[in-house]
């Protein structure tokens, strides 16, 4: 069986891929905590109650 260029390039284009796809791997750390909530609820709670409110000015134009 003769060995010609284009297996060697595809031989090479190989383990240039596999190179490339498991070194960033090696040097990998493992992630820190999350950071904690950004609130506690109060936004959350404080947004519904404005579109409640908007819900309810719609409403009352079209009622009257």
């Amino acid at each position: 069986m003769e060995v010609t260029s284009a297996s060697m390039v595809a031989a090479a284009a190989m383990l240039a891929l596999i190179f490339a796809v498991y070194s960033p791997a090696a040097m990998a750390q493992s992630a820190g905590p999350a950071p904690a909530p950004a609130s506690d609820g109060t936004s959350i709670d404080q947004g519904i109650a404005y579109v409640l409110m908007l819900v309810a000015l719609v409403l009352t134009y079209i009622i009257h």
